[in-house]
């Protein structure tokens, strides 16, 4: 697996294939010998040493036996395990956990923290360039667990979800019905508002989704995010503008209780 050409290779690649690289200097090793006794091509030992490839778990331990690390190079594989969120959404994901009030309005994707596990795979699966199967795995059960700050009664959650991904499948028809029942099924909550933005007609929305967060000391945050980057805002200004879009967007929601006969006929059509 290489690292994506829009994000800097994971620091843990590079520690790691720095350390490869000064153990086996030390050792008076060459590339070309412990390529071989590796089984790698040159180019590739070249690209783990230089963290733009993930080191594997194979070079490693060779590495470790060749230059005599006493087991210190093998010990980096656990820093190698897959990342649980794209490196920009990171920050996020804190603020996220530690939020008090929850503000979510989506255009062409079911929320995340509303993700059936079949949604969540199919959506990473669907990611390019492809991740390996060990890092979609790992994603969705980062998803999942994400899901279990909704069973947090004190706190409030609300989301606006556009008609699009309400209406139309990502994969399978019975897949699609599942997501929507479960939609209804968390929506029935008292601390869990969802509610549907009609397509028809234009609205401040469709510049494309975003978050709005109220953390435990009353501050709001914002956060936005496109193909390969994610926004976390804190400037009054920037937060505020956001804040007032979510208020001409919820304007043109359905209540909750039409949201949720909406989803129902929907589900029934399946």
């Amino acid at each position: 697996m290489n690292a994506s050409s829009s994000a800097p290779p994971p620091m843990s690649w590079r520690y790691c294939g720095n350390q490869i690289k000064l153990w086996r200097t030390r050792a008076g090793i060459s590339r070309e010998d412990l390529a071989a006794e590796a089984g790698y091509g040159i180019e590739s030992l070249r690209s783990m040493e230089a963290g733009r490839r993930k080191p594997s778990m194979h070079l490693l331990q060779v590495a470790d036996d060749m230059c005599d690390a006493k087991g210190i190079l093998v010990a980096g594989v656990q820093y190698l395990l897959p990342e649980k969120y794209p490196y920009f959404a990171e920050e996020y994901m804190n603020y996220e956990a530690e939020a008090i009030v929850i503000h979510w309005f989506e255009t062409l994707l079911i929320p995340g923290l509303l993700q059936t596990e079949e949604t969540a795979r199919t959506l990473l699966n669907a990611h390019w360039p492809p991740l390996d199967d060990n890092t979609i795995d790992e994603r969705v059960a980062a998803r999942l667990a994400r899901q279990t700050v909704l069973a947090t009664q004190t706190k409030s959650f609300n989301f606006l979800i556009g008609e699009t991904p309400l209406r139309y499948a990502l994969s399978s028809r019975e897949a699609h019905k599942r997501q929507l029942l479960h939609l209804l099924a968390t929506g029935e909550a008292r601390h869990i508002v969802i509610q549907v933005v009609p397509s028809s007609g234009s609205h401040p929305g469709l510049n494309g989704p975003f978050i709005l967060l109220d953390s435990p000391e009353h501050q709001r945050l914002a956060y936005e995010e496109g193909q390969a980057m994610g926004l976390l805002h804190s400037e009054p200004d920037k937060v505020g503008l956001l804040s007032q879009r979510h208020a001409k967007i919820l304007q043109r929601a359905l209540n909750p209780e039409a949201s949720a006969e909406f989803i129902a006929k929907l589900a029934e059509e399946l």
